[in-house]
């Protein structure tokens, strides 16, 4: 896949891109490749910058995970991007596919989160973080159920852990108990995101389908 496949929008002050499975968003110090540096490379290219290339990732997803991540290109737009998560103001959906039939056709998920070892373990302890999330059946297929799911917190690994504690683990989430997987991809993908431009204060949506 070549970087420009992946840029959704892009100008003075944001990109958005779509983040392939199996990719970080951001470098870890391994050799593993990164949707951050890649799309540094694919405004160097593209705009002949010279010198290094500011872009910072605003949120990001699972490795695992496909979809759409939002960048600031300026120090002033990543400001103002983040206090807009601080007060919610960056609307994220997801589609997955999760195990089973869900009795639910709409709901709302709360639990309280602690960060473990690689994975988010829901607990009573007082360090625990609230973690709500709000979903919609989209269609039963087989023995699985496709569903539409708006964050109402940005926990770390929130939906995979949140569905696995109600039995429902994400398709081939294995370190969430899923009942097969290869571990490097699982079906949960960053559909759309919605949010207010960092300088224009126009607002901006954004989708992505699915590639499940």
């Amino acid at each position: 896949m070549k970087s420009s496949d992946n840029v959704v929008y892009c100008d003075n002050h944001i990109l958005v891109a779509n983040k392939p499975a199996g990719w970080l968003t951001q470098p870890d110090g391994t050799e593993t490749i990164d949707l951050e540096e890649q799309m540094k490379e694919w405004v160097k290219t593209t705009y002949q910058k010279k010198g290094a290339v500011f872009l910072h990732a605003v949120h990001r997803i699972d490795r695992p995970v496909s979809g759409l991540v939002l960048f600031a290109r300026t120090s002033k737009a990543l400001s103002r991007l983040n206090d807009q998560v601080r007060a919610n103001g960056i609307h994220r959906f997801y589609v997955a596919r999760v195990e089973g039939v869900l009795p639910n056709q709409e709901g709302d998920l709360e639990h309280y989160l602690i960060h473990g070892d690689h994975r988010a373990i829901v607990s009573s302890s007082p360090d625990a973080k609230l973690a709500q999330l709000h979903y919609w059946v989209e269609k039963v297929e087989g023995n699985c159920t496709r569903v539409r799911i708006e964050l109402k917190t940005g926990r770390y690994h929130q939906i995979r852990a949140q569905f696995a504690a109600i039995c429902h683990p994400v398709v081939g989430d294995v370190r969430y108990q899923a009942s097969s997987g290869d571990g490097k991809t699982i079906q949960l993908h960053s559909a759309a995101l919605l949010f207010t431009h960092p300088v224009a204060k126009e607002e901006m949506r954004f989708d992505c389908p699915a590639p499940f």
